[in-house]
């Protein structure tokens, strides 16, 4: 069993536990984090949300980011400056469609998030662009900075 510094299980999901969970997505929330697709700029559901509270993983439910950490980036997709705890979420190269990113999973169930670039606001520098179909946003009055 593996546990984050923020003590959430991170034991990596059987590909059987995985398909049981996405048996409750939607088709573009399972083309999204199961198949690494992209939403349509400024279309996504939480692009827009202010409201205080917790992103998590829409697939296995590991929070992934807070809301205190999001930005409005002018990208058209909810974009963060650092995650929820750093091992929450893996990063792997990606070269498709003819560039070089840093595609971001959970690093519990392996679900495709978005991609990680180096053009982000301070503290960090990082910009986490993220599909909303890939989230699930859990409001928290008392989220913490």
């Amino acid at each position: 069993m593996k546990k984050s510094a923020s003590g959430f299980e991170l034991t990596p999901l059987s590909a059987q536990e995985i398909e049981r969970l996405a048996q409750g997505l939607s088709d573009e929330e399972r083309r999204v984090l199961l198949h690494q697709g992209t939403e349509r700029p400024f279309c996504g559901g939480l692009l827009r949300n202010k409201a205080k509270g917790i992103y998590n993983c829409r697939l296995c439910g590991l929070p992934l980011f807070r809301s205190t950490a999001k930005f409005e980036s002018g990208t058209g997709w909810p974009s963060f400056y650092e995650p929820f705890d750093p091992e929450h979420v893996t990063e792997l190269p990606d070269t498709s469609h003819g560039m070089i990113r840093t595609e971001i999973r959970c690093a519990r169930c392996g679900g495709h998030l978005g991609h990680v670039f180096d053009d982000g606001p301070r503290p960090t520098g990082l910009r986490y662009c993220l599909n909303s179909a890939a989230l699930a946003f859990v409001e928290d009055a008392n989220t913490q900075q």
